[in-house]
């Protein structure tokens, strides 16, 4: 019994790490705040305990519901759509504008709100369908089809969430001497720009 419900887990903890690491908008965002060291406590927790929330729900049987009721994922996808796409655009402006001493300075600090980076997580974490087809959907439909050993995959699925979450957020600042450049700076947000327009383009043609 013991064996069948670390093989669950491993498996839950496999699957969950290959839907979570992909490029896309709250990955692009957690590696920013993370270079930036600002507020990265609070975004993780944002990220890991949301995933915790839906992966359990999926478990729970929760994605037979949403599956019933497409509508819900149309309006996600408007909402979240429009969302990325104006963050993208004020990450493109950035890079047009650069604000100064937007760089990380020699102790790595960081200005802004962190109330802002709170509420742009949850936006960017609740309102992605994809989050809801991922965790909800795929996880617990995989998870359902181990029976009494569902909540062992659910458990390492929670687990790949936290482990690349707080990867991503505390070890983007192992390139701080790199992000202390201006152009480094640029070069990001570029990045996080063209992404967040693409996934924000995609979630509007899909909805």
């Amino acid at each position: 019994m013991t064996h069948g419900i670390i093989t669950a887990a491993l498996a839950g903890f496999g699957t969950g790490l290959s839907l979570i690491v992909a490029i896309g908008a709250q990955n692009a965002f957690v590696l920013r705040q993370g270079a930036r060291r600002h507020a990265v406590l609070a975004v993780v927790a944002i990220c890991a305990v949301s995933d915790a929330l839906l992966i359990a729900l999926g478990v729970a049987g929760v994605g037979a519901f949403v599956t019933a009721w497409p509508a819900a994922l149309t309006v996600v996808g408007l909402a979240g759509g429009g969302f990325l796409i104006c963050y993208g655009v004020l990450a493109a402006r950035r890079v047009l504008r650069p604000v100064p001493g937007a760089a990380l300075s020699a102790e790595g600090a960081a200005t802004g709100s962190a109330r802002r980076a709170v509420l742009t997580c949850l936006a960017m974490t609740w309102l992605n369908p994809h989050v809801y087809l991922d965790t909800v959907l795929l996880l617990g439909s995989l998870a359902a089809d181990r029976g009494d050993l569902r909540w062992a995959f659910g458990i390492g699925a929670v687990l790949a969430s936290l482990t690349w979450f707080g990867t991503l957020g505390y070890g983007a600042r192992l390139l701080s001497g790199l992000l202390a450049r201006p152009a480094a700076w640029r070069v990001l947000d570029g990045l996080v720009a063209a992404t967040m327009v693409t996934m924000g383009g995609m979630l509007l043609a899909r909805a």
